[in-house]
Protein backbone atom coordinates (compact mmCIF):
# COMPACT_ATOMS: atom_id res chain seq x y z
CA UNK A 1 0.00 0.00 0.00
CA UNK A 2 1.69 2.97 -1.10
CA UNK A 3 2.23 5.57 1.36
CA UNK A 4 1.25 9.15 -0.04
CA UNK A 5 -0.79 8.31 -3.28
CA UNK A 6 -3.97 8.04 -1.36
CA UNK A 7 -7.00 5.83 -2.40
CA UNK A 8 -8.66 6.30 -5.91
CA UNK A 9 -12.71 7.56 -5.89
CA UNK A 10 -15.41 4.84 -5.37
CA UNK A 11 -16.33 5.22 -8.93
CA UNK A 12 -15.98 1.80 -10.61
CA UNK A 13 -16.37 -0.18 -7.69
CA UNK A 14 -18.48 -3.83 -8.46
CA UNK A 15 -22.19 -3.62 -7.23
CA UNK A 16 -21.79 -6.72 -5.30
CA UNK A 17 -19.85 -4.75 -2.91
CA UNK A 18 -23.92 -2.73 -1.71
CA UNK A 19 -24.79 -6.88 -1.14
CA UNK A 20 -21.88 -7.36 0.63
CA UNK A 21 -22.37 -3.97 2.56
CA UNK A 22 -25.91 -5.37 3.20
CA UNK A 23 -24.34 -8.19 5.36
CA UNK A 24 -22.30 -6.29 7.46
CA UNK A 25 -25.16 -3.55 8.11
CA UNK A 26 -27.52 -6.84 9.04
CA UNK A 27 -25.03 -8.55 11.56
CA UNK A 28 -23.94 -5.06 12.95
CA UNK A 29 -27.45 -4.09 14.06
CA UNK A 30 -27.08 -6.59 17.46
CA UNK A 31 -23.52 -5.91 18.07
CA UNK A 32 -24.35 -2.92 20.66
CA UNK A 33 -27.73 -3.54 20.70
CA UNK A 34 -27.95 -4.53 24.49
CA UNK A 35 -25.21 -1.98 25.41
CA UNK A 36 -27.74 0.80 26.71
CA UNK A 37 -30.86 -1.63 28.11
CA UNK A 38 -27.88 -3.51 30.42
CA UNK A 39 -29.17 -1.61 33.35
CA UNK A 40 -32.80 -3.24 33.16
CA UNK A 41 -31.26 -6.77 32.35
CA UNK A 42 -29.40 -6.42 35.39
CA UNK A 43 -32.23 -4.68 37.36
CA UNK A 44 -34.55 -7.76 35.89
CA UNK A 45 -32.36 -10.32 36.58
CA UNK A 46 -30.84 -8.97 39.72
CA UNK A 47 -27.20 -8.73 38.92
CA UNK A 48 -24.78 -6.24 39.04
CA UNK A 49 -24.11 -4.07 36.20
CA UNK A 50 -20.81 -5.78 35.24
CA UNK A 51 -22.10 -9.30 35.39
CA UNK A 52 -24.70 -7.86 32.91
CA UNK A 53 -21.60 -6.30 30.75
CA UNK A 54 -20.42 -10.43 30.45
CA UNK A 55 -22.95 -10.36 27.64
CA UNK A 56 -20.98 -7.61 26.06
CA UNK A 57 -17.89 -9.81 26.73
CA UNK A 58 -19.27 -13.29 26.22
CA UNK A 59 -20.52 -12.24 22.58
CA UNK A 60 -17.49 -10.76 21.70
CA UNK A 61 -15.36 -13.87 22.88
CA UNK A 62 -17.51 -16.33 20.88
CA UNK A 63 -16.98 -14.18 18.01
CA UNK A 64 -13.34 -14.34 17.98
CA UNK A 65 -12.73 -18.13 19.14
CA UNK A 66 -14.50 -18.76 15.92
CA UNK A 67 -12.67 -16.85 13.72
CA UNK A 68 -9.50 -19.70 12.99
CA UNK A 69 -12.29 -21.65 12.29
CA UNK A 70 -14.89 -18.99 10.65
CA UNK A 71 -11.61 -17.78 7.97
CA UNK A 72 -10.92 -21.52 7.26
CA UNK A 73 -14.32 -22.91 6.26
CA UNK A 74 -14.77 -19.46 4.59
CA UNK A 75 -11.83 -20.11 2.11
CA UNK A 76 -12.71 -23.77 1.90
CA UNK A 77 -16.65 -23.86 1.65
CA UNK A 78 -17.11 -20.11 0.14
CA UNK A 79 -17.68 -17.03 1.74
CA UNK A 80 -21.99 -15.98 0.79
CA UNK A 81 -22.76 -18.82 1.72
CA UNK A 82 -21.49 -19.17 4.90
CA UNK A 83 -22.59 -15.35 5.68
CA UNK A 84 -25.96 -16.42 5.03
CA UNK A 85 -26.05 -19.35 7.40
CA UNK A 86 -24.34 -17.23 10.03
CA UNK A 87 -26.83 -14.58 9.65
CA UNK A 88 -29.88 -17.09 9.80
CA UNK A 89 -28.11 -18.07 13.38
CA UNK A 90 -28.06 -14.81 14.75
CA UNK A 91 -31.27 -14.05 13.97
CA UNK A 92 -33.04 -17.19 15.20
CA UNK A 93 -30.55 -16.51 18.45
CA UNK A 94 -31.87 -13.11 18.76
CA UNK A 95 -35.14 -14.02 19.07
CA UNK A 96 -34.67 -17.00 21.56
CA UNK A 97 -32.91 -14.43 23.64
CA UNK A 98 -35.99 -12.57 23.59
CA UNK A 99 -37.75 -15.99 25.37
CA UNK A 100 -35.27 -16.59 27.96
CA UNK A 101 -36.56 -16.61 31.59
CA UNK A 102 -33.19 -16.42 33.40
CA UNK A 103 -29.58 -14.87 32.93
CA UNK A 104 -27.79 -17.89 32.35
CA UNK A 105 -30.30 -18.58 29.32
CA UNK A 106 -29.73 -15.31 27.99
CA UNK A 107 -26.20 -15.82 28.40
CA UNK A 108 -26.00 -19.04 26.39
CA UNK A 109 -28.34 -17.03 23.41
CA UNK A 110 -25.27 -14.39 23.46
CA UNK A 111 -22.60 -16.68 22.69
CA UNK A 112 -24.62 -18.74 19.96
CA UNK A 113 -25.33 -14.54 18.72
CA UNK A 114 -21.33 -14.41 18.54
CA UNK A 115 -20.69 -16.99 16.93
CA UNK A 116 -23.31 -16.20 13.45
CA UNK A 117 -22.28 -12.85 14.03
CA UNK A 118 -18.43 -14.08 13.59
CA UNK A 119 -18.96 -15.46 10.59
CA UNK A 120 -20.28 -11.98 8.85
CA UNK A 121 -17.93 -9.18 8.56
CA UNK A 122 -14.55 -10.84 8.72
CA UNK A 123 -15.98 -12.77 5.28
CA UNK A 124 -17.13 -9.57 4.37
CA UNK A 125 -14.45 -7.99 4.30
CA UNK A 126 -12.40 -11.35 2.80
CA UNK A 127 -14.82 -10.95 -0.28
CA UNK A 128 -13.81 -7.01 -0.60
CA UNK A 129 -10.40 -7.88 -0.62
CA UNK A 130 -11.47 -10.56 -2.95
CA UNK A 131 -13.13 -8.30 -5.71
CA UNK A 132 -11.17 -5.31 -5.40
CA UNK A 133 -7.20 -4.69 -6.02
CA UNK A 134 -5.26 -3.32 -3.52
CA UNK A 135 -4.98 0.73 -5.09
CA UNK A 136 -8.34 0.81 -4.24
CA UNK A 137 -9.15 -1.26 -1.73
CA UNK A 138 -9.17 1.39 1.35
CA UNK A 139 -12.19 3.03 -0.22
CA UNK A 140 -13.69 -0.29 -0.83
CA UNK A 141 -13.37 -1.12 2.65
CA UNK A 142 -14.63 1.90 3.55
CA UNK A 143 -18.06 1.48 2.04
CA UNK A 144 -18.14 -2.15 3.84
CA UNK A 145 -17.70 -0.42 7.03
CA UNK A 146 -20.93 2.17 6.21
CA UNK A 147 -22.97 -0.79 6.23
CA UNK A 148 -21.32 -1.78 9.45
CA UNK A 149 -21.67 1.34 10.65
CA UNK A 150 -25.10 2.14 9.76
CA UNK A 151 -25.86 -1.04 11.50
CA UNK A 152 -24.35 0.03 14.69
CA UNK A 153 -25.72 3.15 14.37
CA UNK A 154 -29.57 1.81 14.38
CA UNK A 155 -28.70 -0.99 16.38
CA UNK A 156 -27.70 1.37 19.56
CA UNK A 157 -30.19 4.51 19.21
CA UNK A 158 -33.45 1.95 18.46
CA UNK A 159 -32.29 -0.31 21.23
CA UNK A 160 -32.49 2.62 23.37
CA UNK A 161 -36.04 4.15 22.18
CA UNK A 162 -37.15 0.09 21.96
CA UNK A 163 -36.12 -0.62 25.18
CA UNK A 164 -38.03 2.21 26.84
CA UNK A 165 -41.29 1.54 25.11
CA UNK A 166 -40.65 -2.74 24.70
CA UNK A 167 -37.99 -3.61 26.78
CA UNK A 168 -34.52 -5.61 26.32
CA UNK A 169 -36.73 -8.43 25.64
CA UNK A 170 -38.07 -5.56 22.54
CA UNK A 171 -35.30 -5.13 21.26
CA UNK A 172 -34.32 -8.75 21.03
CA UNK A 173 -37.19 -9.53 19.30
CA UNK A 174 -37.13 -6.55 16.44
CA UNK A 175 -33.48 -7.28 15.98
CA UNK A 176 -34.13 -10.43 15.61
CA UNK A 177 -36.69 -10.47 12.63
CA UNK A 178 -34.44 -7.96 10.92
CA UNK A 179 -31.71 -10.04 10.87
CA UNK A 180 -33.67 -12.57 9.42
CA UNK A 181 -35.14 -10.57 6.45
CA UNK A 182 -31.29 -9.64 5.84
CA UNK A 183 -30.04 -13.19 5.69
CA UNK A 184 -33.25 -13.83 2.90
CA UNK A 185 -32.15 -10.76 1.17
CA UNK A 186 -28.41 -11.76 1.23
CA UNK A 187 -29.25 -15.34 -0.14
CA UNK A 188 -31.69 -14.08 -3.60
CA UNK A 189 -28.56 -11.35 -3.89
CA UNK A 190 -26.10 -13.49 -4.03
CA UNK A 191 -27.95 -16.36 -5.92
CA UNK A 192 -26.41 -17.55 -9.22
CA UNK A 193 -22.96 -15.11 -8.44
CA UNK A 194 -20.16 -17.42 -6.75
CA UNK A 195 -17.41 -14.73 -6.04
CA UNK A 196 -14.45 -17.97 -6.25
CA UNK A 197 -14.32 -21.48 -6.91
CA UNK A 198 -14.71 -23.67 -3.53
CA UNK A 199 -11.15 -24.96 -2.07
CA UNK A 200 -10.93 -28.99 -0.88
CA UNK A 201 -10.87 -29.80 2.58
CA UNK A 202 -6.91 -29.14 3.33
CA UNK A 203 -5.79 -28.87 6.61
CA UNK A 204 -2.05 -29.36 5.51
CA UNK A 205 -3.31 -25.80 3.22
CA UNK A 206 -4.57 -24.70 6.31
CA UNK A 207 -1.18 -25.22 8.36
CA UNK A 208 0.96 -23.11 5.13
CA UNK A 209 -1.69 -20.26 5.15
CA UNK A 210 -0.67 -19.34 8.84
CA UNK A 211 2.76 -19.92 8.08
CA UNK A 212 2.70 -17.54 5.38
CA UNK A 213 0.68 -15.34 7.41
CA UNK A 214 2.77 -14.81 10.42
CA UNK A 215 5.77 -15.29 8.31
CA UNK A 216 4.65 -11.08 7.31
CA UNK A 217 6.18 -9.51 10.09
CA UNK A 218 3.14 -7.02 9.66
CA UNK A 219 0.68 -9.64 10.89
CA UNK A 220 1.90 -9.39 14.93
CA UNK A 221 2.07 -5.42 14.81
CA UNK A 222 -1.95 -5.57 13.47
CA UNK A 223 -3.25 -8.26 15.58
CA UNK A 224 -1.21 -6.77 18.71
CA UNK A 225 -2.91 -3.14 17.37
CA UNK A 226 -6.49 -4.02 16.96
CA UNK A 227 -6.37 -6.27 20.48
CA UNK A 228 -5.21 -3.34 22.25
CA UNK A 229 -8.13 -1.20 20.30
CA UNK A 230 -10.79 -3.04 21.00
CA UNK A 231 -9.78 -3.47 24.69
CA UNK A 232 -9.15 0.35 25.25
CA UNK A 233 -12.03 1.68 22.43
CA UNK A 234 -14.96 -0.82 22.63
CA UNK A 235 -14.21 -1.53 26.56
CA UNK A 236 -16.70 1.25 27.52
CA UNK A 237 -19.39 0.82 25.76
CA UNK A 238 -21.16 -1.61 28.28
CA UNK A 239 -20.46 1.06 30.58
CA UNK A 240 -21.85 4.23 29.23
CA UNK A 241 -25.59 3.62 29.97
CA UNK A 242 -24.27 3.39 33.94
CA UNK A 243 -22.13 6.59 33.66
CA UNK A 244 -24.82 8.45 32.56
CA UNK A 245 -27.14 6.99 35.18
CA UNK A 246 -24.27 8.63 38.19
CA UNK A 247 -25.06 11.96 36.50
CA UNK A 248 -28.88 11.23 36.75
CA UNK A 249 -29.99 10.26 33.00
CA UNK A 250 -32.32 7.51 33.13
CA UNK A 251 -33.41 7.04 30.05
CA UNK A 252 -32.35 3.84 27.36
CA UNK A 253 -33.08 6.27 24.36
CA UNK A 254 -30.69 8.77 25.42
CA UNK A 255 -27.76 6.16 26.53
CA UNK A 256 -27.86 4.51 23.07
CA UNK A 257 -27.57 7.89 21.47
CA UNK A 258 -24.60 8.51 23.14
CA UNK A 259 -23.30 4.78 21.64
CA UNK A 260 -24.69 5.32 18.77
CA UNK A 261 -22.79 8.65 18.23
CA UNK A 262 -19.80 6.34 17.77
CA UNK A 263 -21.02 4.97 14.37
CA UNK A 264 -22.30 8.03 12.95
CA UNK A 265 -18.26 8.73 13.54
CA UNK A 266 -17.25 5.98 11.52
CA UNK A 267 -19.97 6.84 9.01
CA UNK A 268 -18.26 9.98 8.45
CA UNK A 269 -15.15 7.97 8.02
CA UNK A 270 -16.47 6.41 5.20
CA UNK A 271 -17.76 9.26 3.70
CA UNK A 272 -14.06 11.42 4.08
CA UNK A 273 -11.57 8.69 3.71
CA UNK A 274 -11.30 9.47 0.18
CA UNK A 275 -10.21 12.66 0.74
CA UNK A 276 -8.31 12.42 4.06
CA UNK A 277 -6.27 9.62 2.71
CA UNK A 278 -4.75 11.77 0.40
CA UNK A 279 -3.49 14.74 2.44
CA UNK A 280 -2.79 12.93 5.35
CA UNK A 281 -1.33 9.76 4.09
CA UNK A 282 -1.67 6.75 6.21
CA UNK A 283 1.46 7.66 8.85
CA UNK A 284 -0.95 11.01 8.93
CA UNK A 285 -3.97 8.87 9.62
CA UNK A 286 -3.02 6.41 12.10
CA UNK A 287 -1.44 9.25 14.46
CA UNK A 288 -4.46 11.79 13.92
CA UNK A 289 -6.79 8.84 14.34
CA UNK A 290 -5.24 7.67 17.71
CA UNK A 291 -5.17 10.82 19.12
CA UNK A 292 -8.32 11.95 18.38
CA UNK A 293 -9.96 8.75 19.97
CA UNK A 294 -7.80 8.63 23.08
CA UNK A 295 -9.13 12.67 23.78
CA UNK A 296 -12.53 11.28 23.72
CA UNK A 297 -12.06 8.39 26.57
CA UNK A 298 -10.16 11.96 28.65
CA UNK A 299 -13.20 13.80 27.95
CA UNK A 300 -15.83 11.20 28.51
CA UNK A 301 -13.42 10.47 31.78
CA UNK A 302 -14.78 14.10 33.61
CA UNK A 303 -18.54 13.25 33.35
CA UNK A 304 -19.33 15.58 30.78
CA UNK A 305 -23.51 16.12 29.67
CA UNK A 306 -25.02 13.63 27.69
CA UNK A 307 -24.80 16.26 24.93
CA UNK A 308 -21.40 16.62 25.34
CA UNK A 309 -20.57 12.71 25.54
CA UNK A 310 -22.45 12.54 22.28
CA UNK A 311 -20.26 14.39 20.14
CA UNK A 312 -17.16 12.78 21.70
CA UNK A 313 -18.57 9.49 20.66
CA UNK A 314 -19.09 10.81 17.32
CA UNK A 315 -15.65 12.32 17.36
CA UNK A 316 -14.30 8.91 18.87
CA UNK A 317 -15.82 7.10 15.88
CA UNK A 318 -14.29 9.56 13.50
CA UNK A 319 -10.42 8.57 15.24
CA UNK A 320 -11.22 5.21 16.07
CA UNK A 321 -12.27 4.08 12.24
CA UNK A 322 -8.93 6.15 10.86
CA UNK A 323 -6.51 4.12 12.45
CA UNK A 324 -8.75 1.01 12.55
CA UNK A 325 -8.96 1.18 8.54
CA UNK A 326 -5.36 1.62 7.92
CA UNK A 327 -4.76 -1.76 10.22
CA UNK A 328 -7.58 -3.33 8.30
CA UNK A 329 -5.47 -2.56 4.97
CA UNK A 330 -2.28 -3.56 6.12
CA UNK A 331 -3.62 -7.01 7.75
CA UNK A 332 -5.68 -7.56 3.88
CA UNK A 333 -2.25 -7.43 2.10
CA UNK A 334 -0.76 -9.91 4.67
CA UNK A 335 -1.37 -12.82 1.98
CA UNK A 336 -2.61 -13.16 -1.68
CA UNK A 337 -3.86 -16.99 -1.11
CA UNK A 338 -5.68 -17.06 2.31
CA UNK A 339 -7.09 -13.49 2.66
CA UNK A 340 -10.36 -14.96 4.30
CA UNK A 341 -7.98 -16.64 7.01
CA UNK A 342 -5.71 -13.70 7.47
CA UNK A 343 -8.70 -10.98 8.05
CA UNK A 344 -10.36 -13.69 10.52
CA UNK A 345 -7.42 -13.56 12.19
CA UNK A 346 -7.73 -9.89 12.47
CA UNK A 347 -11.07 -10.48 13.76
CA UNK A 348 -10.42 -12.49 16.31
CA UNK A 349 -7.86 -10.20 17.77
CA UNK A 350 -10.07 -7.33 17.40
CA UNK A 351 -12.66 -9.70 19.26
CA UNK A 352 -10.66 -10.60 22.11
CA UNK A 353 -9.94 -6.79 22.54
CA UNK A 354 -13.51 -6.61 23.12
CA UNK A 355 -13.38 -9.52 25.74
CA UNK A 356 -11.34 -8.40 27.53
CA UNK A 357 -12.16 -4.98 27.69
CA UNK A 358 -15.12 -4.81 29.71
CA UNK A 359 -13.38 -7.21 32.34
CA UNK A 360 -10.01 -4.51 32.13
CA UNK A 361 -12.81 -1.49 32.58
CA UNK A 362 -14.90 -3.52 35.19
CA UNK A 363 -11.31 -3.73 37.36
CA UNK A 364 -10.19 -0.48 36.89
CA UNK A 365 -13.49 0.99 38.01
CA UNK A 366 -13.43 -0.71 40.84
CA UNK A 367 -9.61 -0.32 41.65
CA UNK A 368 -9.00 2.95 39.93
CA UNK A 369 -11.86 4.85 39.87
CA UNK A 370 -13.64 6.22 36.46
CA UNK A 371 -11.22 9.17 35.66
CA UNK A 372 -7.68 7.21 35.93
CA UNK A 373 -8.98 4.41 34.06
CA UNK A 374 -10.49 5.92 30.97
CA UNK A 375 -7.72 8.63 31.00
CA UNK A 376 -5.17 5.39 30.63
CA UNK A 377 -6.90 3.93 28.05
CA UNK A 378 -6.93 7.38 26.39
CA UNK A 379 -3.20 7.75 26.58
CA UNK A 380 -2.17 3.94 24.96
CA UNK A 381 -4.47 4.97 22.11
CA UNK A 382 -2.74 7.94 21.29
CA UNK A 383 0.55 6.02 21.90
CA UNK A 384 -0.48 3.35 19.63
CA UNK A 385 -1.24 5.78 16.82
CA UNK A 386 2.38 7.08 17.04
CA UNK A 387 3.78 3.63 17.15
CA UNK A 388 2.12 2.25 14.28
CA UNK A 389 2.89 5.00 12.17
CA UNK A 390 6.31 3.89 13.01
CA UNK A 391 6.49 0.73 12.58
CA UNK A 392 4.16 -0.92 10.10
CA UNK A 393 5.34 -0.79 6.32
CA UNK A 394 4.01 -1.92 3.32
CA UNK A 395 5.77 -5.38 3.07
CA UNK A 396 4.50 -7.78 -0.19
CA UNK A 397 2.95 -11.42 1.23
CA UNK A 398 5.36 -14.28 0.83
CA UNK A 399 3.02 -15.85 -1.72
CA UNK A 400 2.55 -13.17 -3.90
CA UNK A 401 4.25 -14.95 -6.54
CA UNK A 402 1.09 -17.32 -6.69
CA UNK A 403 -0.83 -16.82 -9.36
CA UNK A 404 -5.04 -16.18 -8.64
CA UNK A 405 -5.87 -19.17 -9.89
CA UNK A 406 -4.63 -20.93 -7.52
CA UNK A 407 -6.84 -19.09 -4.96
Amino acid sequence: MAQGDGASAPAGLPPALNIIALSGFAASLSTRALDPVLPRIASEFSVSITTAAGLAAVSAFTFAVVQPAIGALADMFGKARLMIVCLALLGFSSLLGALTTSFELLFLCRILAGIGSGGVFPVALGLTGDLVGPERRQVAIGRVLGGSMTGNLLGASAAGVIGDVLGWRGVLSVIGALVIIAALAVAFGFRGKPIAARAPMDFAGLRRSYRTIFSNPNAAICFTAVLIEGTCVMGTFPYIAAFLHELGQESLAIAGLVIAGFAVGGLLYTLTVARLLPRLGVNGMMIAGGALAGLQLAIVAFGPPWQAQALAFVAMGMGFYMLHGCIQVFASELTETARGTAMSLHSFFFFIGQTTGPIAYGFGLGHLGKVPTLLIAGATMLTLGLILARILRARPPADAAVPSSAK
